[in-house]
């Protein structure tokens, strides 16, 4: 007998628009209607399911003060309850971590998760000649029930160094990644370009994906016109791509108003578990650049909250922001992928530099995505990581057809106790002195040069020093030799470091 309170995902939508004219665009809590309207329609249901929560990924590409209301009255709907995150691609399963213990309490009966952004639009909309997007200026007051870390993503000492850009920090950590495994610099261009073709492979049978090119391994990491490299060891076809139209949906309630509206058990996916962490918070103050404690405890207790282990799950959908991201999370979860002989598949979307990269809203694309697969595959686990930041804010979550009772969500207390007692490390501040290289990123402007690089570095006292170059005949040696490992100097002007040619 199935606990009536069990929460159960019944419905997912996902939208997309490519519109030749901005103006002609729909705007992004419309696109979500769109996608919660397919959600609503994927449940099957014989009767209405009154939806009195609506709870919604912040919007970067649009203001509204309270999408979940304005939502609410476009799907004739009279919500008790909307819910807000900060920023963070963690968002949509915080979502379904936060709101389905709600659901088993009585607190909530029906929930609708989404997401939206047209990021797409905006940006051609500010080309010549501009187009003005008349969009919804909202009344509304704003959202009172606001969920998340809402701290920034980078501290005052990376911002001083030009940390503060996905595409700046994340081949920090790739290049520490590649040190750990002891590869040259094409050995690992090789290895992470192979990771990311069986992403563009999944993309390419995936209806709602924005790009259906099964790029090549070689393809992903050449760099050409249309691959421009972003930052080394990153060009595009390996970076999450935000410039994207899409919304996605769930729709989340208890078990006993399912079968209320007569869903039949072969659209029901059960959330089995789920759990939220954070790493040290600021990137430069974890004990290393190549791991995640956060990703493994969340992992960890989810799987122990479901009376899982990792051999149990199926398939995954880890978040994929780039290469860097997917392989961290491999490395916590204890997973050795293809290339070990481990043929599960590591997403079920093709990820966001394929799939596509909505801002905060990619994990509930990931999540519809996983529902599919698990109403495809009866009685199978599938396990989605979700992640904001700088590998910083994580979420976990399993899914299955199965039934199970109630949903386990991890004490979140406990997790993050475990990981704060993990080691970490003082930053060095203003620094001149000898110092060990750990790490490099190297941006390039669209013409192809080089223009400023961030290096982290190990002090001979353990601290970590964050520096710059702009000296082009480093920078393009550290784009085609590994400086990880080397010794080097650094000076400083008292409020920035610099890395000494």
């Amino acid at each position: 007998m199935i606990d009536p309170r069990t929460p159960v995902i019944v419905g997912v939508g996902q939208a997309s628009q490519r519109p030749a004219d901005p103006g002609e665009a729909t705007e992004p809590v419309e696109l979500l209607h769109d996608a919660a309207m397919a959600a609503i329609a994927d449940a099957r249901a014989g009767r209405d399911l009154a939806i009195d929560t609506i709870a919604i990924a912040d919007m970067l590409s649009w203001r509204y003060p309270d999408p979940g209301a304005l939502l609410g009255r476009k799907l004739g709907q009279d919500p008790k309850r909307t819910v807000l995150t900060t920023v963070g691609g963690n968002s949509p399963q915080l979502l379904v971590n936060y709101l389905a213990p709600s659901i088993a309490a009585g607190d909530s009966n029906v929930v609708l998760i989404g997401g939206a952004e047209c990021v797409y639009t905006r940006w051609r909309a500010k080309r010549e000649p501009r187009t003005e997007l008349v969009w919804t200026v909202a009344e509304d007051p704003p959202c009172q029930e606001v969920v998340g870390d809402a701290r920034p993503g980078s501290s005052q000492y990376e911002m001083a160094h030009l940390a503060v850009a996905p595409t700046q920090v994340y081949p920090l950590f790739e290049t520490a990644l590649r040190s750990a495994a002891r590869r040259s610099v094409d050995e690992h261009q090789i290895a992470i370009s192979e990771l990311y073709e069986q992403f563009a492979a999944v993309a390419a049978t995936n209806r709602h994906a924005w790009s259906r090119t099964a790029y090549t391994a070689e393809e992903i990491r050449t760099p050409s016109p249309d691959n421009r490299m972003v930052t080394f060891p990153y060009p595009k076809r390996m970076c999450a791509n935000i410039d994207v139209d899409q919304a996605a949906a769930l729709l989340l309630c208890s078990y006993e108003a399912a079968r209320d509206a007569g869903v039949a058990d072969d659209r029901m996916v059960f959330p089995f578990a789920g759990a939220d962490a954070h790493d040290h918070y600021f990137f430069s103050e974890r004990w290393s650049l190549a791991d995640s404690p956060g990703i493994a405890a969340a992992g960890s207790a989810a799987l122990a909250a479901a009376d899982l282990g990792i051999d149990d799950i199926a398939r995954f959908d880890l978040y994929s922001c780039f290469p860097s991201a997917v392989q961290i999370a491999m490395g916590a979860l204890g997973l050795g992928g293809p290339a070990a002989g481990d043929a599960r598949p590591l997403t079920v979307t093709g990820g966001l530099a394929y799939a596509g990269g909505p801002g905060n809203n990619y994990v509930t694309h990931s999540i519809a995505s996983m529902v599919e697969a698990c109403r495809d595959d009866p009685g199978s686990v599938g396990l989605v990581t979700a992640l904001g930041w700088y590998v910083t804010k994580h979420a976990v979550g399993l899914y299955s057809s199965e039934p199970r009772q109630g949903f386990a969500a991890a004490d979140p207390a406990a997790v993050q106790a475990g990981i704060d007692a993990t080691p970490a490390r003082e930053t060095a501040g203003a620094y001149s002195g000898r110092a060990t290289l750990e790490a490099t990123s190297v941006n390039f402007e669209r013409d192809g040069t080089p223009g400023h690089a961030i290096v982290a570095a190990l002090t001979p006292d353990g601290h970590r020093v964050l520096a710059n170059s702009r000296d082009p005949e480093t920078m393009l040696s550290m784009s085609e030799q590994a400086w990880e490992g080397r010794d080097v100097t650094i000076s400083t002007d008292g409020q920035s470091n610099s890395l000494e040619a």
